[in-house]
Protein backbone atom coordinates (compact mmCIF):
# COMPACT_ATOMS: atom_id res chain seq x y z
CA UNK A 1 0.00 0.00 0.00
CA UNK A 2 3.06 2.59 -0.71
CA UNK A 3 2.46 5.52 -2.90
CA UNK A 4 5.24 7.24 -4.60
CA UNK A 5 6.40 10.41 -3.74
CA UNK A 6 5.30 12.64 -6.77
CA UNK A 7 1.71 11.23 -6.15
CA UNK A 8 1.90 11.87 -2.24
CA UNK A 9 2.90 15.32 -2.34
CA UNK A 10 -0.27 15.93 -4.62
CA UNK A 11 -2.97 15.02 -2.20
CA UNK A 12 -1.79 18.11 -0.58
CA UNK A 13 -3.43 20.35 -2.95
CA UNK A 14 -6.99 19.10 -1.71
CA UNK A 15 -5.71 21.46 1.19
CA UNK A 16 -5.03 24.55 -0.43
CA UNK A 17 -7.22 24.74 -3.83
CA UNK A 18 -10.55 26.22 -3.61
CA UNK A 19 -13.54 25.92 -6.10
CA UNK A 20 -13.04 29.85 -7.54
CA UNK A 21 -9.16 28.41 -8.69
CA UNK A 22 -10.40 25.84 -10.49
CA UNK A 23 -7.26 27.11 -12.87
CA UNK A 24 -4.77 27.41 -10.28
CA UNK A 25 -2.55 25.03 -8.08
CA UNK A 26 -1.17 26.31 -5.12
CA UNK A 27 -0.01 23.44 -4.01
CA UNK A 28 3.44 21.13 -3.62
CA UNK A 29 6.25 22.57 -5.94
CA UNK A 30 5.67 19.18 -8.08
CA UNK A 31 2.48 20.50 -9.01
CA UNK A 32 2.09 24.16 -8.46
CA UNK A 33 2.75 25.11 -12.32
CA UNK A 34 0.69 22.00 -13.76
CA UNK A 35 -1.57 22.51 -16.82
CA UNK A 36 -4.55 20.52 -18.15
CA UNK A 37 -6.89 21.26 -20.92
CA UNK A 38 -9.68 23.53 -20.64
CA UNK A 39 -12.45 21.18 -21.22
CA UNK A 40 -11.27 18.90 -18.41
CA UNK A 41 -12.34 18.22 -15.34
CA UNK A 42 -9.12 17.45 -13.49
CA UNK A 43 -7.12 20.60 -11.93
CA UNK A 44 -4.15 17.83 -11.68
CA UNK A 45 -4.44 14.37 -13.54
CA UNK A 46 -1.30 12.25 -12.58
CA UNK A 47 -0.45 8.68 -13.53
CA UNK A 48 2.91 6.88 -12.28
CA UNK A 49 4.76 3.34 -12.73
CA UNK A 50 6.83 1.47 -10.12
CA UNK A 51 9.27 -1.21 -10.12
CA UNK A 52 10.59 -2.05 -6.90
CA UNK A 53 12.48 -4.58 -5.13
CA UNK A 54 11.69 -5.10 -1.07
CA UNK A 55 14.75 -6.89 0.00
CA UNK A 56 13.41 -8.68 3.38
CA UNK A 57 9.34 -9.11 3.25
CA UNK A 58 8.43 -11.68 5.42
CA UNK A 59 4.91 -14.08 6.06
CA UNK A 60 3.64 -14.87 8.94
CA UNK A 61 3.94 -18.55 10.22
CA UNK A 62 6.88 -18.72 7.72
CA UNK A 63 10.66 -18.84 9.01
CA UNK A 64 13.26 -16.38 7.20
CA UNK A 65 12.38 -13.62 4.80
CA UNK A 66 10.87 -13.35 1.37
CA UNK A 67 12.34 -10.90 -1.42
CA UNK A 68 9.66 -9.74 -3.12
CA UNK A 69 9.26 -7.89 -6.53
CA UNK A 70 6.66 -5.58 -7.05
CA UNK A 71 5.28 -3.47 -10.20
CA UNK A 72 2.89 -0.42 -9.46
CA UNK A 73 0.17 1.53 -11.06
CA UNK A 74 -0.60 4.86 -9.16
CA UNK A 75 -3.44 7.15 -10.41
CA UNK A 76 -3.79 10.41 -8.59
CA UNK A 77 -5.94 13.76 -9.47
CA UNK A 78 -7.48 16.58 -8.32
CA UNK A 79 -10.62 17.83 -9.41
CA UNK A 80 -13.00 20.93 -8.13
CA UNK A 81 -13.80 19.10 -4.44
CA UNK A 82 -11.55 16.48 -3.65
CA UNK A 83 -8.59 14.57 -4.80
CA UNK A 84 -8.67 10.68 -5.34
CA UNK A 85 -5.82 8.08 -5.18
CA UNK A 86 -5.96 4.37 -6.37
CA UNK A 87 -2.86 2.30 -6.28
CA UNK A 88 -2.79 -1.25 -7.51
CA UNK A 89 0.64 -3.38 -7.23
CA UNK A 90 1.61 -6.73 -8.39
CA UNK A 91 4.16 -8.64 -6.08
CA UNK A 92 6.42 -11.30 -7.37
CA UNK A 93 7.99 -13.49 -4.61
CA UNK A 94 11.03 -15.65 -4.81
CA UNK A 95 10.07 -19.34 -4.90
CA UNK A 96 10.54 -19.51 -0.70
CA UNK A 97 7.06 -18.32 -0.83
CA UNK A 98 5.46 -21.06 -3.22
CA UNK A 99 2.38 -20.42 -4.90
CA UNK A 100 -0.56 -23.00 -4.04
CA UNK A 101 -1.10 -25.76 -3.30
CA UNK A 102 2.76 -26.05 -1.57
CA UNK A 103 3.45 -23.50 1.78
CA UNK A 104 1.03 -26.35 3.36
CA UNK A 105 2.46 -29.05 5.38
CA UNK A 106 -0.32 -32.04 4.10
CA UNK A 107 1.27 -30.93 0.23
CA UNK A 108 4.35 -31.25 -1.47
CA UNK A 109 6.52 -28.28 -1.18
CA UNK A 110 8.89 -28.98 -4.37
CA UNK A 111 9.02 -27.50 -7.83
CA UNK A 112 6.81 -25.13 -6.91
CA UNK A 113 6.24 -21.62 -8.61
CA UNK A 114 6.61 -18.64 -6.68
CA UNK A 115 3.38 -16.67 -5.37
CA UNK A 116 1.73 -13.78 -7.21
CA UNK A 117 -0.05 -10.82 -5.13
CA UNK A 118 -2.20 -8.37 -6.31
CA UNK A 119 -3.39 -5.47 -3.88
CA UNK A 120 -5.89 -2.46 -4.94
CA UNK A 121 -5.49 0.42 -2.75
CA UNK A 122 -8.31 3.05 -3.07
CA UNK A 123 -8.89 6.64 -1.47
CA UNK A 124 -10.90 9.24 -2.34
CA UNK A 125 -11.44 12.99 -0.79
CA UNK A 126 -14.12 15.69 -0.58
CA UNK A 127 -12.97 18.90 0.91
CA UNK A 128 -15.26 20.76 3.11
CA UNK A 129 -13.84 24.32 1.83
CA UNK A 130 -14.21 23.34 -1.41
CA UNK A 131 -17.95 21.89 -0.73
CA UNK A 132 -19.30 24.77 0.71
CA UNK A 133 -17.52 27.23 -0.59
CA UNK A 134 -15.53 28.72 2.21
CA UNK A 135 -12.48 28.92 3.87
CA UNK A 136 -13.82 28.48 6.99
CA UNK A 137 -12.05 24.69 7.56
CA UNK A 138 -8.72 26.23 7.17
CA UNK A 139 -6.85 27.75 10.67
CA UNK A 140 -3.15 28.14 11.29
CA UNK A 141 -1.10 24.76 9.76
CA UNK A 142 -4.54 23.72 9.37
CA UNK A 143 -5.37 23.68 5.36
CA UNK A 144 -8.79 21.52 4.65
CA UNK A 145 -10.90 19.39 6.46
CA UNK A 146 -12.38 16.44 4.07
CA UNK A 147 -14.79 13.63 4.55
CA UNK A 148 -12.62 10.57 3.16
CA UNK A 149 -13.81 7.22 1.83
CA UNK A 150 -11.98 4.32 0.12
CA UNK A 151 -11.27 0.58 0.62
CA UNK A 152 -8.38 -1.79 -0.29
CA UNK A 153 -8.64 -5.37 -1.80
CA UNK A 154 -5.94 -8.06 -2.64
CA UNK A 155 -5.34 -11.54 -3.44
CA UNK A 156 -2.42 -13.93 -3.34
CA UNK A 157 -2.31 -17.88 -5.38
CA UNK A 158 -0.84 -19.62 -1.88
CA UNK A 159 -2.21 -22.32 0.28
CA UNK A 160 -4.23 -20.14 2.66
CA UNK A 161 -5.62 -17.99 -0.22
CA UNK A 162 -6.28 -14.33 1.10
CA UNK A 163 -8.81 -12.48 -0.44
CA UNK A 164 -9.13 -9.17 1.42
CA UNK A 165 -11.83 -6.99 1.13
CA UNK A 166 -11.74 -3.64 3.09
CA UNK A 167 -14.20 -0.35 3.41
CA UNK A 168 -13.26 2.83 5.09
CA UNK A 169 -14.76 5.95 5.74
CA UNK A 170 -13.54 9.38 8.29
CA UNK A 171 -12.44 12.34 8.11
CA UNK A 172 -8.98 13.84 6.75
CA UNK A 173 -7.23 16.90 8.29
CA UNK A 174 -4.87 18.40 6.00
CA UNK A 175 -2.10 20.23 7.68
CA UNK A 176 0.92 22.38 5.95
CA UNK A 177 5.12 21.89 6.18
CA UNK A 178 7.51 23.97 4.61
CA UNK A 179 8.08 24.35 0.98
CA UNK A 180 4.60 23.34 -0.21
CA UNK A 181 4.72 20.08 1.75
CA UNK A 182 2.19 18.59 3.45
CA UNK A 183 0.99 16.08 6.32
CA UNK A 184 -2.80 14.83 6.13
CA UNK A 185 -4.33 13.09 9.47
CA UNK A 186 -7.54 10.25 8.60
CA UNK A 187 -9.17 8.72 11.77
CA UNK A 188 -11.18 5.77 10.24
CA UNK A 189 -13.66 3.24 10.06
CA UNK A 190 -12.09 0.54 9.00
CA UNK A 191 -14.15 -2.86 8.27
CA UNK A 192 -12.90 -6.14 6.88
CA UNK A 193 -13.70 -9.52 5.33
CA UNK A 194 -11.13 -12.13 3.77
CA UNK A 195 -10.80 -15.43 3.37
CA UNK A 196 -8.26 -18.10 5.26
CA UNK A 197 -7.92 -22.01 4.00
CA UNK A 198 -6.79 -22.69 7.69
CA UNK A 199 -9.64 -21.60 9.22
CA UNK A 200 -11.70 -24.67 7.65
CA UNK A 201 -12.78 -27.81 9.42
CA UNK A 202 -9.82 -29.49 8.27
CA UNK A 203 -7.19 -27.24 10.32
CA UNK A 204 -9.61 -25.82 12.80
CA UNK A 205 -12.44 -26.87 15.24
CA UNK A 206 -15.17 -26.64 13.86
CA UNK A 207 -14.22 -24.48 11.59
CA UNK A 208 -16.04 -22.50 8.88
CA UNK A 209 -15.84 -24.60 5.45
CA UNK A 210 -15.84 -21.93 3.34
CA UNK A 211 -12.60 -20.16 5.03
CA UNK A 212 -14.62 -16.60 4.61
CA UNK A 213 -13.38 -14.63 7.73
CA UNK A 214 -15.74 -11.78 8.92
CA UNK A 215 -14.41 -9.20 11.21
CA UNK A 216 -15.63 -7.09 13.56
CA UNK A 217 -15.29 -2.99 12.51
CA UNK A 218 -12.28 -1.02 13.99
CA UNK A 219 -10.80 2.09 13.96
CA UNK A 220 -8.18 3.19 11.81
CA UNK A 221 -5.51 6.15 11.78
CA UNK A 222 -3.74 7.13 8.63
CA UNK A 223 -1.24 9.48 8.42
CA UNK A 224 0.88 10.44 5.16
CA UNK A 225 3.34 13.42 4.49
CA UNK A 226 5.42 14.75 1.62
CA UNK A 227 7.87 17.80 0.94
CA UNK A 228 10.42 18.25 -1.51
CA UNK A 229 13.87 19.42 0.07
CA UNK A 230 14.22 22.87 -1.56
CA UNK A 231 16.56 24.32 0.73
CA UNK A 232 19.10 21.83 -1.01
CA UNK A 233 21.02 23.31 -4.30
CA UNK A 234 18.59 23.23 -6.98
CA UNK A 235 21.23 20.49 -8.53
CA UNK A 236 20.16 18.02 -5.69
CA UNK A 237 16.46 17.73 -6.43
CA UNK A 238 15.11 15.34 -3.32
CA UNK A 239 12.05 14.68 -1.95
CA UNK A 240 10.91 12.94 1.32
CA UNK A 241 7.79 11.28 1.87
CA UNK A 242 6.25 8.35 4.08
CA UNK A 243 3.24 6.92 6.06
CA UNK A 244 2.31 5.10 8.89
CA UNK A 245 -0.90 3.42 9.56
CA UNK A 246 -2.75 2.51 12.33
CA UNK A 247 -5.14 -0.24 12.47
CA UNK A 248 -7.47 -1.21 15.63
CA UNK A 249 -8.12 -5.02 16.59
CA UNK A 250 -10.43 -6.37 14.86
CA UNK A 251 -11.39 -9.70 16.71
CA UNK A 252 -10.79 -13.00 15.07
CA UNK A 253 -13.03 -13.22 12.18
CA UNK A 254 -14.24 -16.29 12.62
CA UNK A 255 -16.53 -15.86 16.11
CA UNK A 256 -16.72 -19.25 18.09
CA UNK A 257 -16.05 -21.79 14.92
CA UNK A 258 -12.50 -21.47 15.66
CA UNK A 259 -11.70 -20.89 19.24
CA UNK A 260 -8.10 -21.40 19.37
CA UNK A 261 -7.64 -18.42 16.84
CA UNK A 262 -6.27 -15.67 18.85
CA UNK A 263 -7.30 -12.27 18.42
CA UNK A 264 -5.75 -9.85 16.84
CA UNK A 265 -3.93 -6.95 17.93
CA UNK A 266 -2.98 -3.15 17.06
CA UNK A 267 -1.84 -2.85 13.72
CA UNK A 268 1.08 -0.72 12.41
CA UNK A 269 2.32 -0.30 8.94
CA UNK A 270 4.50 2.69 7.39
CA UNK A 271 7.19 3.39 4.95
CA UNK A 272 9.42 6.45 4.59
CA UNK A 273 10.91 7.74 1.43
CA UNK A 274 13.34 9.97 0.03
CA UNK A 275 13.71 10.49 -3.84
CA UNK A 276 16.00 11.55 -6.28
CA UNK A 277 13.91 13.22 -9.52
CA UNK A 278 16.60 12.22 -11.80
CA UNK A 279 14.25 13.48 -14.97
CA UNK A 280 15.25 17.40 -13.54
CA UNK A 281 18.77 16.36 -12.54
CA UNK A 282 19.46 15.76 -16.41
CA UNK A 283 16.54 17.58 -18.37
CA UNK A 284 16.02 20.39 -16.05
CA UNK A 285 12.54 21.79 -15.42
CA UNK A 286 10.94 20.76 -18.54
CA UNK A 287 11.68 16.93 -17.56
CA UNK A 288 11.03 17.74 -13.74
CA UNK A 289 8.70 14.88 -12.00
CA UNK A 290 9.16 12.18 -15.36
CA UNK A 291 11.93 10.06 -13.59
CA UNK A 292 12.73 9.47 -9.84
CA UNK A 293 15.11 6.92 -8.29
CA UNK A 294 13.88 6.21 -4.33
CA UNK A 295 14.94 4.31 -1.75
CA UNK A 296 12.53 3.12 1.26
CA UNK A 297 12.36 1.84 4.31
CA UNK A 298 9.24 -0.61 5.51
CA UNK A 299 8.46 -1.62 8.98
CA UNK A 300 4.89 -3.50 9.86
CA UNK A 301 4.62 -4.69 13.21
CA UNK A 302 1.48 -7.36 14.03
CA UNK A 303 1.48 -7.96 10.25
CA UNK A 304 -2.38 -8.71 9.06
CA UNK A 305 -2.89 -8.41 13.51
CA UNK A 306 -1.60 -11.50 14.35
CA UNK A 307 0.29 -11.10 17.38
CA UNK A 308 3.96 -11.32 16.22
CA UNK A 309 4.34 -12.58 20.46
CA UNK A 310 2.03 -15.26 19.87
CA UNK A 311 0.54 -18.56 17.72
CA UNK A 312 2.13 -18.61 14.19
CA UNK A 313 4.38 -15.76 14.55
CA UNK A 314 6.40 -17.48 17.69
CA UNK A 315 8.89 -20.69 17.08
CA UNK A 316 10.21 -21.46 14.49
CA UNK A 317 8.89 -18.50 12.83
CA UNK A 318 9.78 -16.18 15.11
CA UNK A 319 9.78 -12.54 13.51
CA UNK A 320 7.57 -13.58 10.53
CA UNK A 321 5.24 -11.00 11.94
CA UNK A 322 7.21 -7.96 11.78
CA UNK A 323 9.03 -7.18 8.34
CA UNK A 324 11.15 -4.69 8.26
CA UNK A 325 12.55 -4.51 4.88
CA UNK A 326 14.82 -2.19 2.43
CA UNK A 327 12.77 -1.01 -0.21
CA UNK A 328 14.70 0.44 -3.58
CA UNK A 329 12.88 1.74 -6.84
CA UNK A 330 12.40 3.64 -9.94
CA UNK A 331 9.12 5.62 -11.07
CA UNK A 332 8.22 7.11 -14.34
CA UNK A 333 5.39 9.74 -14.48
CA UNK A 334 2.92 10.27 -17.42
Amino acid sequence: MKITVLIAAGAAIIGSCSAAAARKIDGPAPHRHAKIAAWSPFLVNHNSLSLSDRFTATHPGRAGTIPKTILEFTHFDAWRYGTNLLSLEMLKSQRNDPASPCGNFHAPKGNCPAATEFTLHWRSALGFNQMFHTHDFSAGPLKNVSFEFGGDANAEDTFAAPAKRVVVAGLEFTFGLPYGGHVNASPLYYKEWNHNTFVTPAFATPGIPSGDTNFAGTWALEFNYAMPLAFLPPNIPLSISGYANFYGPKGTGVGLAAPKIPATKVEFLSEQKLSLDVGKMVGGTRAANKVSLWIAWRYWQNKFGLDHTKGTCIGGATGSCTEQSLVTGVSVMF
